[in-house]
């Protein structure tokens, strides 16, 4: 199972492993509080990428077909699949403060290219 948590929010056992899937750091947050088991910034959207959507809601669509491509191309993206399957829930932390949010595309994505 794949869950979804803001890094600000307080974190819970029933979060199982928490993967930070963030390229920058989150602002405020010491490491004790976001209690991550992993840091895996090579899965986030690229520097550019992120940049250009700027959580704009009208490059919506646009982002999301490019970030797909870009984990498609991820050599992180085994990795991934591989924490996925040791873990019987694995909460995806994020730090955007919206729903439009590459943690959301990364969750659909490697949901939809099940079987892992």
């Amino acid at each position: 199972m794949i869950k979804l948590k803001r890094v600000y929010e307080t974190p819970d056992e029933s979060d199982g492993f928490r993967l930070l899937v963030e390229r920058l750091w989150p602002r405020g947050i010491t490491k004790e509080k976001a209690a991550v088991a992993l840091w895996m910034k090579d899965i986030a959207p690229s520097a550019e990428l992120r940049k250009w959507f700027a959580h704009d809601e009208e490059k919506w669509q646009e982002f999301r077909r490019r970030y797909r491509e870009e984990i498609s191309a991820s050599p992180s993206l085994d990795m991934l699949r591989e924490l996925i399957l040791q873990h019987p829930v694995i909460t995806f932390v994020y730090a955007a403060s919206d729903q439009q949010n590459s943690a959301t595309v990364l969750k659909a994505f490697v949901e939809k290219a099940k079987p892992l």
